[in-house]
């Protein structure tokens, strides 16, 4: 057997352990995922030492840039949910929008945040709004949280100034404007149909958030709320606070966030304003800003023991977000490291394809072995962009495949979706791939069946 062959041996064997350990067995998921990662890394060849560093180094370097933000979240969250602000929001938000299109309006919220905000970020941010739309309509969390994470990951893969895109358009050559009109354009059927699948799975998986944490699993019903009149009586016995208290902790960290991207996208690079709105725009800043909010503005009549008692029970349980959460980053690592993904990768450049599927497939693949859409753009983009002269394709095109491409795949060793499992109750893997990883499917075949289209005509 070929080293290279053993590589991807390595990989698939490691995958199909930790699946069979955690549907058949006890072990739990964070050791199956490390148990995944070392397999795949010592089959693939790396010594023991070597696959040990690069799990620890992958399992750090992830928590490094969401451990922080999701402690912060649900800090925030905690107390947005026990004050009512939640509440408050999700009615605000069901009477501006209407009644039965909280989904839609989620997705497009998402749509539009994750262009200047990491979509991890945004998950979390976003979190308590979907769980008291939730409790409020009586549709599940579930479809509501997906339709949100579907608009985040459209934009976050295919729209600059998020990192991959940004990436793709600069190794081919693509102008950045282009390539938004020509992402956000390609995004709109993908989002229309991840809606759909969104609205189909909250009644397939019928799941409501309670007050404490809980999850409450049942078969699907209409919802309670029947109409605005009835949500109007119900929201009016309850003392909920002010719109502004409730909103601000959220706003205020999308606005800083969003003011560093806007930034970044100008000639300033030096200068005490320059370093100001770079230090408040950054997740971990914002997030610490909008839980300050959160605390003295909702948490104002509180006291001390009442507050901080609210924020200690809201992050108690995410200990095992984040420990599960770095481990599909130390799998991802160790593929990296390891060259299983280099791989996939000129595996693919040879195949007797359409040519505008190469990066496609490349971008997926590199998806299915890393977890991250942003490295897999950027590895899918690196790889065809020396053949732009041989396929004769209009770059701006491939520079799409190679985003499209990395949608696929959302499982096991990406941190989103261990983030949104984690979020919103979900425990059992046979839902958590129902959700995540089948609805990124549904949207890069969305995205195929587009460029199929558009290359007979361009």
């Amino acid at each position: 057997m070929s080293h290279e062959a053993q590589m991807l041996l390595g990989l698939f064997l490691g995958i199909a352990v930790m699946i069979i350990l955690v549907m058949k067995t006890r072990t739990h998921t964070f050791i199956a995922l490390l148990l995944a990662a070392l397999i795949a890394g010592l089959i693939g060849e790396m010594a023991p030492s070597e696959a040990i560093d690069a799990i620890q180094d992958g399992f750090g370097n992830t928590l490094k840039s969401t451990g922080i933000i999701i402690g912060l979240g649900v800090m925030m969250g905690g107390i947005l949910e026990k004050t009512g602000a939640a509440e408050r929001l999700a009615y605000t938000f069901i009477k501006l929008i209407g009644k039965g299109k909280e989904e839609w309006a989620l997705g497009v919220t998402g749509w539009i945040v994750s262009i200047p905000v990491f979509a991890d970020s945004a998950v979390v941010i976003f979190a308590p709004l979907c769980k008291a739309l939730s409790r409020v309509t009586g549709k599940s969390v579930i479809g509501l949280a997906l339709a949100m994470a579907c608009g985040l990951q459209c934009t976050h893969a295919m729209v600059p100034p998020t990192p991959g895109p940004l990436t793709a358009a600069g190794m081919m050559g693509v102008d950045v404007g282009q390539m938004i009109i020509v992402g956000a354009a390609l995004s709109i059927p993908i989002f229309i149909a991840s809606i759909l699948y969104s609205k189909w799975i909250g009644r397939k998986i019928y799941q409501i958030p309670m007050t404490d944490g809980t999850y409450d699993r049942k078969e699907f019903k209409k919802e309670y709320i029947k109409t605005m009149e009835e949500l109007d009586t119900i929201m009016g016995e309850k003392e909920l606070p002010g719109l502004w208290n409730s909103l601000s902790p959220i706003i205020v960290p999308l606005a800083l966030i969003l003011c560093k991207t806007a930034l970044s996208l100008t000639s300033i690079e030096s200068g005490g304003f320059y370093e100001a709105v770079n230090l408040l725009g950054s997740p971990i800043v914002a997030l610490a800003i909008g839980t300050t909010l959160a605390v003295y503005g909702l948490g104002a009549k509180m006291d001390q023991k009442q507050i901080i008692g609210i924020m200690n029970g809201s992050i108690k349980d995410t200990g095992i977000i984040m420990l599960i959460t770095g481990a599909g980053g130390a799998l991802g690592n160790v593929v990296k490291v390891s060259g299983i993904g280099d791989v996939l990768g000129s595996m693919v450049v040879s195949w007797p394809i359409p040519a505008i599927l190469i990066p496609v497939i490349i971008a997926a693949l590199m998806r299915i072995a890393l977890g991250s859409a942003t490295v897999a753009i950027t590895t899918a983009a690196s790889l065809t962009a020396p053949l732009i002269p041989v396929l004769g394709l209009n770059p701006v095109l491939l520079a799409q495949a190679s985003c499209i491409g990395a949608i696929a795949f959302g499982y096991f060793n990406d941190s989103g979706f261990w983030v949104f499992n984690g979020m919103f109750g979900l425990t059992e893997m046979k839902d958590q791939l129902k959700c995540k990883t089948a609805v990124s499917m549904v949207m890069a075949g969305v995205g195929v069946v587009e460029l199929l289209i558009i290359n007979l005509f361009i």
